[in-house]
């Protein structure tokens, strides 16, 4: 029984340490995968409006790696568009799980 105890208490402990190390935040830039980063300033709004009509998707420039990411929540990237964000969320294969966006800190 005591056995058994600590199996369990050993797989709550994994379980949440993944969850936890999982979330994440990261300050950047909402782009469109057409101009990538050099879509990453508040005046590419427009542009990146437009290629949202033509198809492309938008996307998450990341100021500290240097990296595009995917966003699975458009219509919250969307909302954001032209000014530095932090995006909160989980990342993924190179997708961030979008949980919400803020604008960033001055």
């Amino acid at each position: 029984m005591k056995k058994n105890l600590i199996q369990i208490v050993l797989v709550v402990f994994c379980l949440a340490t993944s969850l936890f190390a999982a979330e994440g935040k990261w300050a950047g830039w909402v782009t469109d995968e057409h101009c990538g980063a050099a879509g990453a300033k508040a005046g590419h709004k427009e542009c990146a409006l437009n290629c949202m009509k033509e198809g492309k998707k938008l996307v998450f420039y990341n100021n500290a790696d240097k990296k595009i990411y995917t966003l699975d929540n458009q219509e919250l990237a969307k909302n954001n568009l032209g000014q530095e964000v932090v995006v909160h969320g989980s990342l993924e294969n190179g997708t961030i799980k979008v949980s919400k966006i803020d604008p960033a800190k001055k």
